[in-house]
């Protein structure tokens, strides 16, 4: 992207497959999100010395855009930089750490968990959580936040939340560059663990209002304005169509398995669908239960088996 800026892209786009970001800048430097396991993410470092000439040594901030694992599970191996996080995703994470994702993986490929779990062991399976050692964020923030690399200014602004808790861009004006994390999936299917979806949308407005020549999202390939908009387009969709379900007395599974994709049913990991709706039931009908990630697994686990 020049200007001292590079995006690792991983190239499927899918479950864990995640994007990250290096602003590099008068010998400073610093890493949007690591990967999903320290291998993968030694990987990434491995390149970006020998392609971009930083040595991990040399970066001394990580930013977390979320709490996912496949944004944060990297952290112990920049163990001397300072991890900076909104305070909502730190707690999220703290709540669901590699240990827990290890444990769930292990009882699926046992066959324990039911469904969900068979789904979970498979969609995971090239990840090895059990090695992954937990480093939190060293620095939290709400709202908005400023870094300085070298020449270049950094804003950190919270939008979250929308697909977690805490969810955060990067955007470095002066390089018309923007690191989205998982507010843009692209050719893949968003979910919307947290909601709501009127957050989210908000956040993919902002991101076209930043006027960006480079729009790097946590997953999928390189984007553009179009490509913010195609996420807004299937926001509004699913909020729609889960609406219309809701006020005709639906349930959120049923929902989820009556709604047709339409255009949508080809993009990766159309399962999520489940998810994404029972965001919206309990937004919907006013509940302020967290969201039961086991029986959400379960849920895309039928979708995806019907399906194949």
């Amino acid at each position: 992207m020049g200007a001292g800026l590079w995006a690792w892209m991983q190239p499927d786009g899918g479950w864990g497959y995640s994007n990250a970001g290096l602003i590099s800048d008068g010998g400073e430097a610093a890493l949007v999100d690591t990967l999903f396991d320290e291998a993968l993410t030694d990987d990434m470092l491995r390149a970006m010395e020998a392609s971009c000439g930083v040595r991990r040594e040399t970066i001394a901030t990580v930013v977390n855009t979320h709490a996912n694992g496949d944004h944060t599970h990297g952290n112990a191996l920049l163990a001397h930089a300072e991890i900076v996080a909104s305070a909502a995703s730190a707690r999220e994470m703290e709540a669901f750490p590699p240990a827990t994702l290890a444990m769930m993986k292990a009882a699926g490929a046992a066959g324990q968990l039911g469904e969900a779990g068979r789904y979970f062991a498979e969609i995971f399976a090239p990840f090895d959580f059990a090695g992954v050692r937990h480093r939190a964020p060293t620095r939290t923030f709400s709202g908005v936040a400023g870094l300085q690399v070298g020449g270049h200014g950094v804003q950190l602004l919270e939008v979250g939340p929308a697909h977690t808790a805490g969810d955060v861009i990067v955007h470095v004006p002066g390089a018309r560059t923007v690191f989205t994390g998982d507010i843009l999936f692209i050719e893949g299917t968003p979910i919307i663990w947290a909601g709501p979806v009127s957050n989210w949308i908000a956040a993919c407005d902002l991101i076209e209002s930043l006027d960006a020549a480079h729009i790097v999202p946590g997953h999928g390939p390189l984007t553009d304005r179009a490509g913010v908009r195609e996420v807004t387009d299937y926001l509004h969709f699913i909020e729609a169509e889960a609406v219309r379900r809701f006020e005709a007395g639906m349930g959120p599974e049923e929902a989820a398995r009556d709604i047709g994709l339409g255009r949508y049913a080809g993009w990766k990991d159309a399962e999520r669908v489940a998810v994404n709706v029972d965001t919206v039931w309990r937004e919907w009908s006013g509940s302020n239960a967290p969201a039961d990630a086991l029986a959400l697994f379960g849920r895309m686990a039928t979708i995806y088996y019907d399906t194949r």
